[in-house]
């Protein structure tokens, strides 16, 4: 696995000041740990955009911290609701000789043959997996190979997924992780005489609030 280091420095902005931060294309962050005491740090916000859009949940990165180096784990992304950049970044310091336990990403490949020649459907019964190892033997994703869904019914179960030897996973081995299944007509919605149809509901996704609290 390819080694991740982002150059930080700390810092002494809070509060309001942060602002200014940004504006001067800094990145506030924070780092945290069982063993470490909260470090309040600053990246540059550009290069860390362009290491971030290749990072899953489980990328372990190096934080170069003025020279002292943090093995850690993205925790918690707080993103601008409007432009969508990079606000607020959390990280967990890890003990490299600890067991950790944490989500693996599940990335889908491949051609199934139930979809292909029988217009099957794949249901995902999960996105991620929950395990425990080293740091250093956490992988960035799970890779799963739909091509074994030849067929509607087949399905792709926890412990027939190849693992590291090191990594566990904490769910009963024969869950089910996908299934193809069969296409079923959905019936006509009915409308009664003089029903009027009922207007939908507004959803608002409200932004993350501010990444610290005023002084």
């Amino acid at each position: 696995m390819e080694k991740i280091v982002l150059k930080a420095t700390k810092r002494d902005v809070t509060g309001k000041q942060v602002k200014a931060l940004r504006r001067a294309g800094e990145l506030p962050a924070v780092i945290y740990g069982r063993h470490v005491e909260p470090v309040a740090i600053s990246l540059n916000a550009h290069s860390t955009e362009l290491v971030f859009a290749k990072l899953t949940s489980s990328t372990l990165v190096t934080l170069n911290v003025d020279g002292q180096e943090f093995a850690a784990l993205v925790r918690e992304k707080q993103r601008n609701f409007i432009k969508g950049n990079l606000t607020h970044i959390d990280f967990l310091a890890l003990d490299l000789n600890e067991i950790i336990r944490t989500k693996v990403r599940l990335t889908f490949t491949g051609v199934s043959s139930a979809v292909k020649d029988y217009s099957a459907v794949l249901v995902h019964r999960m996105d991620a997996l929950e395990v425990e190892c080293l740091p250093a033997d956490l992988p960035e994703r799970v890779i799963v190979d739909i091509s074994s869904l030849k067929e509607i019914g087949n399905t792709i179960r926890i412990n027939e997924i190849p693992l590291p030897a090191n990594v566990t996973v904490l769910a009963d081995a024969d869950e089910i992780v996908i299934i193809a299944t069969a296409v079923k007509e959905e019936a006509a919605d009915v409308v009664l005489p003089g029903a009027e149809a009922a207007a939908p509901g507004l959803s608002v996704e409200r932004g993350k609030k501010e990444e610290e609290a005023k002084k």
